[in-house]
This record gives structure tokens, C-alpha cells and sequence, in this order.
């Protein structure tokens, strides 16, 4: 089947959150241009989740990601779980985190055999996770394993206004100042970097890079990081041909007139690259791995255990990470093909 036409692969999440209410919205806002999706989930849970929401739309259990295209149009296309998940919204179970695992794994199976064109996850609950033995810190790593080989992931969290790339992640932000070094910036910045060309489709692209300290450090009278570690990891990117801005103060990178000068931000720690980002879009981000070998997004959210089961949740940044997912693929197929002809 030829990409544009394979399906994309979404995952459960966590069956206590909203994610089955949001994955039921998005396909009854579903578009004519829109590329079919498939959701590894329970039909009868989707079911009667939908009916409790005021939803009441039909769903199909598929016995193979290739009949999702076919059923799309009718129907929510579902391919069975191998049991039926008994949470109920806002109450997470523990005893149900191998059947989230088992949705993230078969949607990674479906996109290496060719038959999804990319993976989409609904959040994940990671303490409840935790709780039934998980080892990873949360799903980039877990994706990281699935994907075998040496990888390393990176994070970004896109909307039309802004792109950044959080160099330390889910850890405590004294555990985060500890971490950054000249690799840490280099690998994130060279993936980045490729990733903007290869999946964005920006030719020259430019990335901008945060200080840790405030005001970028002042030139060390406010802590020496960008001096020792920021500014030499910049100059060694710079002299592999990648466009590279910094260190900036955080407090003024992200206003409108200076988000205009570059591609993406590389920020040091969490907080400081999500803050900006779901300040501008908060229902429009999406979570894009970067660095493995399938595409992978997700919304830029949680589970919402507060407000599941209740039909307020909103659907934008799924459909978002739905739409990003698609087009991702699409201009990896594209490149594969001028690389098979070039080949030639």
C-alpha cells in the first residue's frame, strides 16, 4: 500500500483519561482530506465511553491496519486489544498498564511492518505506569527501546507559532541544570537541526538557543554555564554549517518579533521551553519525537483525569498531532523517493 495511504496508528493512553473521548471527537470532526486513523483501544469500551459523552457513533473492530482506510468513512475503525480495559474515567488501575503498553507496542509494530504510516499516542498516566513496574522515565524512551538500535530521542513541541526543544526533560530542574554540557546541546542540536530539514521541510533552517541562567548569564556576573558550556557547544554547530543563534535570554526569545528570526528554540530545561510554547497554543501543540526511525506525535497534554468521563475535553491537539503525523510522513516518503532515484 502506498504511504499516503496507510493509516495512522493511535494508541489507547491511559483508559481513565480522556483519551477515548478526544479520539471519538476527532473522528466525528474528521475532514475529507483527512488520513484515515486507526485506534488500538476496545470497541465495546470506545462504545459505551461515546454513549456516556453524548457521542453515539458507530465503531468497527478491524482484524488488520489495512482494512482501516476502507472502514474510515463509516465508522471508527478500532483494532482490538487483547483484553477489554475495565478503568473507569478519573480512576486509574494499575492492573491496566500492560494493555497500554500493548497499544503503543502494536502501533510501533504496525508503522515497522509497513502497515500504519506513523504512531500517535494518547497521554499515558506514567505514575500508574510506575506502579506495575515500568522503567522508563516516560513514552520518548519507551518509543526508544521500540525502536531498537542506537537512538536518541529528543522532544519537540510544535504549533504554527513556535517550535522547542527541551535539551533535559522529565527531570527536577536541580537535576536539569546538572545535566546540560557541550553533547547534551550538541546531539540535541544536530538532531533538531536535521529533523527541520527532513521533516519540516525547512531547507536552511535556524535554531535559537537559551540561556540557562537569567539574562544569558551577563557575561558570567549571573552564573558562568553559557560561557563554559552554551556558547562552545554553539560555536562547534556553527562550524558544521548549522545556523545557530545564542545564547539568548529566555525572557525575550519568545515574543512575536523574535520567534520570527528562527525555525526552533533549544532551551535548557523543561519548563522553560513548554511554558512559552503552551502560553501561545495550548490546545494546538503537538509532541513530535525526533531522532527514530517512524514518525511519532502525540497531543501536548495530559490524561485530564479531572474532567474524564464528563465530554468537555477538547479534541485541537490531537487533531493537530493527527494532521502533523500525516504530513511528517508524507515528506519522509518524498525523500526516500528522491534518494531512490538519485540512487538510480
Amino acid at each position: 500500500m502506498a504511504t499516503e495511504m496507510l493509516p495512522l496508528a493511535l494508541t489507547m493512553g491511559e483508559p481513565a483519561g480522556i483519551g477515548g473521548e478526544i479520539t471519538l471527537k476527532c473522528w466525528a470532526e474528521r475532514r475529507p482530506a483527512d488520513r484515515p486513523f486507526f485506534v488500538i483501544d476496545d470497541p465495546e469500551r470506545l462504545s459505551r465511553l461515546g454513549r456516556r459523552i453524548g457521542l453515539d457513533l458507530p465503531v468497527a473492530a478491524i482484524a488488520a491496519p489495512g482494512e482501516a482506510a476502507a472502514v474510515f468513512a463509516r465508522a471508527l475503525p478500532v483494532l482490538p486489544l487483547s483484553a477489554r480495559p475495565t478503568a473507569e474515567p478519573g480512576r486509574p488501575d494499575p492492573a491496566q498498564a500492560r494493555l497500554v503498553l500493548e497499544s503503543i507496542e502494536r502501533a510501533v509494530a504496525a508503522v515497522q511492518a509497513g502497515q500504519a504510516a506513523a504512531v500517535v499516542t494518547n497521554p499515558i498516566q506514567k505514575e500508574t505506569l510506575y506502579a506495575a513496574g515500568f522503567r522508563h522515565a516516560g513514552h520518548t524512551e519507551f518509543l526508544a527501546e521500540l525502536a531498537g538500535g542506537d537512538v536518541h530521542p529528543i522532544m519537540m513541541l510544535a504549533c504554527p507559532q513556535l517550535r522547542v526543544v527541551p535539551a533535559t526533560v522529565h527531570r527536577s530542574l536541580r537535576a536539569a541544570i546538572a545535566m546540560v554540557s557541550v553533547e547534551l546541546i550538541l546531539t540535541a542540536g544536530r538532531i533538531t537541526a536535521r529533523a527541520l530539514r527532513q521533516d519540516f521541510g525547512i531547507a536552511e533552517p535556524v535554531l535559537a538557543v537559551a540561556g540557562l541562567n537569567p539574562h544569558a548569564g551577563e557575561n558570567g556576573s549571573l552564573g558562568s554555564e553559557e560561557i563554559e558550556i552554551i556558547v562552545p557547544a554553539i560555536e562547534i554547530l556553527r562550524s558544521e554549517g548549522i545556523d545557530v543563534r545564542g545564547p539568548m535570554p529566555a525572557d525575550t526569545m519568545f515574543h512575536a518579533r523574535a520567534r520570527a528570526k528562527y525555525d526552533a528554540a533549544l532551551c535548557m530545561y523543561h519548563d522553560q521551553a513548554l511554558i512559552p510554547l503552551k502560553t501561545i497554543d495550548f490546545d494546538g501543540g503537538v509532541n513530535v519525537t525526533l531522532g527514530l526511525p517512524f514518525v511519532r506525535t502525540s497531543p501536548d497534554h495530559g490524561t485530564a483525569l479531572d474532567i474524564a468521563g464528563t465530554g468537555v475535553a477538547h479534541a485541537g491537539s490531537l487533531q493537530a498531532a493527527m494532521t502533523m503525523a500525516g504530513e511528517i510522513a508524507g515528506r519522509r516518503r518524498a525523500a526516500a523517493a528522491r534518494a531512490a532515484i538519485a540512487a538510480e
